[in-house]
């Protein structure tokens, strides 16, 4: 009999600015509320929990040691159940998400938790290289000996599609716009577990204009056009998924949100790095028999306004489609918990708005990228 493989629930905690109401959390703890609210919410037993599979980025300090296995165990929950923790850079929640379903989908395990954390206010973003060099010479030099930094791959993606600054901080204020809207119309009150205090988004910036983003100085080139204000935010926060069988939901009398239909890892050029979401996109497609058009939502994170932009030029989806609550730019980007926040954000805009197929992509650190395709469930 074919397995269906099911998301039966999808909460985050509000994504916080550097510095802000979550930064004295402990990645742990932060896990543990999601984890809570998750198991709250949906009615599962924790014991019927097969597996944890956590997504964080910089496994070092306050998030070093397994936090996979650590949050469950701040969360409360008996010691049988196992954690793992997962680096896919910016795509590892995603990359959690896609091996749970490959658990359940195999029939290794039934019920499997996906999701991450990063509280980069606590440990920052590079910590885990310490001064290291993780590619090595070799990496180094088969490259010609190109620095590996995001920032200029950025530049160079703006450059080869190009794009205009002004354009580049219209798509950035127009991130900001739409976040503003969903939170105002209360979008994202039902998928926000309170931490801390905080239960709203902080990073939305409102009445940013093209003309206020037009004062800010370039951060990698002097010359260039990516800069604070057209970047993901750094940012603190947790997400969590509970995946499961079509049958085995309907044995444990939960609800499915969405369907799984497909999923994806791809690599490409490192030295570009961030236009891995144009080909993931196209296969998760092919994977999931569908096309572009049949998509209602795609969420495709927003590291940088050229990846959005260069994902758009290049699929030809709707642009009424892409990111339509904002993202990364105006939302942040809490690294290892973003692709358990993006796609708990799209399940629940399908659901408000009966979308049946939802796709969400990731570009990553290295050249690699996710893609994921659900389905609305009925």
């Amino acid at each position: 009999m074919t397995r269906e493989a099911v998301i039966v629930g999808a909460v985050r905690t509000a994504v916080g600015k550097r510095g802000g109401g979550l930064a004295g959390e402990h990645p742990a703890a932060l896990s543990a509320t999601v984890l809570n609210a998750l198991v709250e919410r949906t009615g599962v037993d924790p014991e019927v929990i097969d597996d944890v599979v956590w997504g964080c980025v910089s496994q070092v300090g306050d998030q070093s040691g397994n936090i996979g296995r650590y949050s469950v165990l701040a969360a409360g929950w008996p010691e049988g159940i196992p954690g793992t923790t997962v680096n896919r850079a910016c795509g590892s929640s995603q990359q959690a998400l896609d091996f749970a379903a490959q658990a359940v989908l195999s029939g290794q395990q039934d019920v499997v938790v996906a999701g991450g954390v990063e509280v980069m206010s606590r440990v920052p973003l590079g910590s885990a290289k310490a001064g290291g060099m993780p590619y090595g010479q070799q990496v180094v030099d088969r490259y010609g000996g190109f620095s590996f930094n995001q920032g200029v791959s950025a530049e160079r993606i703006a450059e080869k599609w190009g794009f205009a600054r002004e354009e580049l901080d219209a798509y950035a204020a127009l991130s900001h716009e739409r976040a503003a809207a969903a939170q105002d119309d209360r979008a994202f009150a039902a998928q926000i577990v309170p931490a801390a205090g905080i239960d709203a988004d902080e990073g939305i910036r409102r009445g940013t204009t093209v003309q206020k983003l037009a004062g800010l100085k370039p951060s990698f080139q002097e010359d260039g056009l990516i800069h604070a204000g057209n970047a993901s935010q750094i940012s603190d926060g947790a997400a969590a998924l509970l995946v499961t069988t079509a049958d085995r939901a309907r044995e444990l009398g939960l609800a499915p949100l969405v369907r799984y239909r497909a999923g994806t890892v791809v690599g490409s050029d490192p030295v570009l790095m961030l236009t891995g979401p144009i080909p993931a996109t196209a296969r998760a497609l092919r994977r999931a028999g569908l096309s572009v058009g049949d998509i209602g939502v795609f969420e495709v994170n927003e590291a940088f306004a050229p990846i959005p932009l260069a994902w758009l030029a290049e699929t030809g989806a709707d642009p009424a489609r892409l990111n339509p609550l904002g993202g990364a730019i105006a939302l942040g980007h809490p690294l290892g918990a973003s692709g358990a926040v993006l796609m708990t954000r799209m399940i629940h805009h399908m659901r408000a708005h009966g979308i049946r197929y939802g796709l969400q992509t990731m570009c990553e650190g290295g050249g690699t990228a996710n893609a994921t395709v659900v389905e609305l469930a009925d």
